[in-house]
Parts: C-alpha cells; structure tokens; sequence
C-alpha cells in the first residue's frame, strides 16, 4: 500500500540525509506500486550508504555496498526502482544490459566501459550544477560583450600640443561628454537587448572552428580503451582558429553564454568531484543478467555466457579502471542486477558472481487490482498523462472507474494469453483504446469525452477475441 509524506509537498526536494527506509519507500511509492520486498531492500541499501558516509575513514572503506539481484518477469517495475532510487539518491547512474557485453576476445564491448559510461554520466551531472552557479555570470559577461560589438568603444582623444593648456582642458571636456553619451546609449541598448528588440538585427562575432583533419586511428582496441582524449588534444595540435560569422543578435547572445559559461567553470575540478561522486555514490543496474547466465555448452554463442561473468566478476568485486580522466576505484559502487530467468536461475551464475550479490528480491507479477492502481495512483500515471496530453487540444478528457477496471481487465487477460510484458502493456491497450480521439482531436476542441466501459469494450473486444490478431495489435 502506498504511504505518502505527511505534510510534505510533492515537488519539493527532501534532504537525503533525513530519510529514512520507510520514507524512502513512500517516496518510491508515488512512481512504482506494489513491489514493497524490492523497494524495501533498495531503501535498507541506500540508508546504509548515507549510515557509511558517517564512519571514520578507516572503517569506511571496510564497508562494502551490498550488491542486489531482483527477479522477476518483465514489466513490473525492476528497471524504475532502480532509476527513481538514483534520482533520489541524486547519484550517478547508469543502466546497461549484461547482454551487449562479451569476454575479451569476441565482439562486443569491453565490460569497464560501464564504468567509463558512468564517469561520463557524473561529470556531465556536476557541470550541469556549476552551470547552474555560473548562469548569471556568464549572462551578464556575454550582455557586455555583445554590447561592446553593438557599440564600439570610442578611439582614446590624442593629446593637444598647445603649451597654454586651454586646449589640453577643452579636449578633457569633450572627452567626458562623450564618455557620458556613450554610456547613456550603452545603457539604451542593454535595456532594447533586455527586452528582445535587437532580437532580428545581424551582427557579426568570432566563433570557433569546429573542424578538425580527418585521420584514421589503427589500433586493436577500442577507442573507448584510448586514454587519450582526441578531442581536447587537437585544438592544442593545430591551434584554435576562430572566424568571422554573422547571425542575428538573440543567436549571437546564445553562443557568448556558452563561451562565458565553459570559460568560468574549472573542467578539473568537476572532473575531481565527478570521479570521487562516481566512487563514493554511483549506481549501476545491469539488466538482462539472466541471459549470461548459464554454464559452458561447449558450441555456438553460449560459449561466451560465462566469460562475460568472469569478466564482470572484478568490476562488481572492486577493482580500478583506467579512464581517459583518470583511475577509478568500483569498491563502493553499488551494483542492482536485474532478471526474469524464466529459463535460467541465480544458481546458475558462476559461484562468485553470486557471492558478490548478497540480497535477493523476488518481483511478483501484475494483478488486475495492480493494473487499476498504477493507471491512477503515480504522479504520472497514464490516465494524467493522456488526458494532459489531450488537453493541449482543447479536449476534457475523463475516464469512469468502470474504464478503468475493463481497460485494466483488458491487459491482464492479453498478458495471462500471450507474452506477459507486465505494465507495458497498458500502453499498447491505452493507446488502442484512445486511438480514434487522438486522431480526430483538432475537430473536436472544445469538446468534453467521457470513456465508459462500453467505450474500451467496442474498441478492444474484436482485436482480444482473435488470437492471432491480439498478438500483433496487442
């Protein structure tokens, strides 16, 4: 049963600190129902990373994350607990599906570019919030230099070479009152720049050059193993030329922010933080890893499946990557596995894979009752989704709770008949149900639809009573 904050507003940002397991499970509550086993060791596991951070050095780095496998047919929810626990947690986060993964030697990519992947992900997240310190800075500088292209400074006044000094004086004089009219029209066009009436006007400013020699790189690695960053290092080969271009005022205004914007933040700095949050926060799912579960076969493609564990195994033990912005340690990464093994099992993971995921949870399949809930109760449920989305055309759109139960209905039996897909396949019946209103939205602005059970019984009962129909359709 969903638990929601008392006296807590929905947007606003909880400090992580102050949660605990059950809050961090009723938080979870408001995007993903049911599933509260899951949900519960995802909290237990995020609290006692806040409950490490409070440990002296030394017993920190002791403490290691305990690593979670969830089970459980598609569809239920694994994947969004895990993404709502790392928005949550504001932590560094990466899903990748075991599956694209080979052992060295076969095609396929390399396992520690996960971790590459992740650094990527947390340095881009850290200069998203040093953008954010930065933003009005960085408007105010390019305002200035904008305006300095729009109004040229005057030319400095050449000294008189009169030895009465009246000259020198009156020279003095018309210099001030010029400085005094320059500064007054700068200040008028900062206030027509303000409000966007030299939006259309063209101006003419420096811009980098983009392009760079094309060259081959011949190498057996990937150039995702190269610690060398090509694209910092060209400028630095063949300089950094700039050229003159015209374009409107608003646009110009755009490319001088971000010019400002990447010259005010420090690059090594994010770097730093970036790798240290990767190290002390990330969090990694590594769905499918049922499909590389499985002993040796001996023949064909399986004969990779335990190749890949063996190369997983240091990444989830703990060991260090080398990435083009440096060594990163994966000790206290926190690694939530993710499968259906309708054919496979856990037991078949080689023994110390297994040992390197302590929690196991098992994800219950749908029922109708979980189909009507997760239509109505997240914050973004479907039915708010659908009728926003229509709303943009004029059209109110309600849905009766009779609707609600058959649409539900609906994809409960279609999943029970052919593959069960889990939630998804509310969208396909939704999306069925809603067809004919979305295509004929423009011509009824205006206008208020109420979808009863009689409605999604016309629209659905024929593609459901076909078998093989409802397996394409539905």
């Amino acid at each position: 049963m969903a638990i929601y904050l008392p006296g807590t507003a929905e947007d606003e940002q909880i400090a992580l600190d102050e949660l605990t397991p059950r809050e961090i499970v009723a938080e979870l509550d408001k995007h993903v129902v049911g599933q509260n086993a899951a949900k519960r060791a995802v909290a237990i596991a995020l609290r006692n990373r806040m409950r490490r951070q409070k440990l002296t050095p030394e017993l920190a780095e002791e403490v290691i994350p305990k690593n979670i496998i969830m089970i459980g047919p598609t569809g239920v929810g694994k994947t969004e607990i895990a993404r709502r626990l790392a928005k949550l947690a504001d932590s560094p986060f990466l899903k990748v599906e075991a599956s694209k993964f080979t052992e060295v030697g076969y095609v396929g990519r390399d396992v520690e570019s996960m971790i590459r992947d992740l650094v990527e992900i947390a340095i881009e997240m850290v200069r998203e919030e040093k953008l954010e310190d930065v933003a009005d800075k960085a408007e105010l500088n390019a305002e200035e230099r904008l305006l300095d292209i729009l109004l040229p400074p005057p030319a400095a006044p050449r000294p008189s070479e009169s030895t009465t000094g009246g000259l020198i004086l009156e020279g003095t004089t018309a210099a001030a009152s010029s400085a005094d009219s320059q500064g007054r029209t700068r200040e008028k066009l900062r206030q027509q720049l303000r409000e966007g009436k030299l939006d259309e006007r063209m101006v003419e400013i420096d811009v980098r050059e983009r392009n760079v020699p094309s060259f081959e790189i011949i190498s057996n690695q990937g150039v995702e193993e190269m610690d060398v960053n090509i694209k910092d290092m060209l400028p630095n080969i063949f300089g950094q030329r700039t050229k003159k271009r015209k374009m409107k005022v608003n646009e110009a205004l755009d490319y001088l922010i971000q010019e400002e914007e990447q010259r005010l933040i420090d690059m090594d700095q994010v770097t730093r933080t970036a790798i240290d949050r990767v190290e002390d926060s990330g969090i990694i799912f590594l769905d499918e890893i049922d499909k590389i579960a499985g002993r040796e076969s001996g023949h064909g493609p399986d004969v990779s499946r335990e190749g890949v564990q063996r190369d997983i195994l240091p990444i989830v033990e703990g060991t260090t990557v080398n990435t083009r912005y440096g060594m990163v340690r994966t000790d206290h990464i926190l690694f939530v596995a993710a499968g259906a093994f309708h054919v496979s099992k856990p037991s078949d993971l080689i023994p110390e894979l297994q040992g390197r995921f302590p929690i196991r949870v098992e994800l219950q399949s749908l029922t109708m009752g979980d189909f009507i809930r997760i239509l109505t109760e997240p914050k973004s449920s479907l039915v708010r989704q659908y009728t926003a989305l229509l709303e943009t055309e004029g059209i109110k759109l309600e849905f009766s709770p009779e609707a609600l139960e058959e649409i539900a209905r609906f994809a409960f039996r279609v999943n029970e008949g052919t593959e069960n897909i889990g939630a998804r396949r509310l969208h396909t019946i939704m999306e069925r149900v809603l067809d004919e209103i979305s295509f004929d939205a423009p011509e009824k602005k205006g206008q208020q639809v109420m979808i009863d059970a009689d409605y999604v019984r016309r629209m659905l009962t024929d593609i459901v009573k076909d078998q093989d129909l409802s397996r394409y359709i539905l």
